[in-house]
């Protein structure tokens, strides 16, 4: 099996290919932008891809922080703005990684709007062809 990213030619899409797209997209944001020849389909998978990898990164290395200082944030103390500043710090990045991943995804999401209003457009501008019930 040969995979490849190269673009697609762009061409006008039935409804059912258009809805593919869209349903590509909301599972890999970008694929099904690059399936309707649309280059942006690049740059939201890398924007998705970006944020998956902050996030799981960052993510990993709070969940180690936060197992390793469990102690030292269960006590009592008089100053909890100061736990939660603490708190904030270390889960910034990974928050910034899920920020990124899903301005790939409403970019893809709104590309895919942009595909099925095209779809449309070219399906009522073709004229019926004569000879088939429909």
């Amino acid at each position: 099996m040969k995979i490849s990213f190269a673009l697609g030619q762009r061409r006008p899409l039935d409804q059912a290919t258009a809805w593919g797209c869209l349903t590509t997209n909301l599972a890999i944001p970008g694929g099904g932008s690059l399936v309707a020849g649309r280059a942006a389909g690049y740059f939201q998978l890398l924007l998705a891809l970006t944020g998956v990898v902050l996030t799981s990164v960052h993510g990993l290395k709070f969940i180690f922080w936060y197992v390793n200082d469990w102690a030292q944030l269960q006590q009592t103390q008089l100053d909890t703005a100061a736990n939660f500043q603490e708190l904030w710090s270390r889960l910034r990045p990974a928050a910034i990684g899920v920020a990124v991943f899903l301005a790939g995804l409403f970019w893809a999401v709104a590309s895919s709007v942009g595909i099925l209003l095209e779809s449309k457009k070219a399906r009522s501008s073709t004229p019926p062809v004569m000879g088939q019930d429909k």
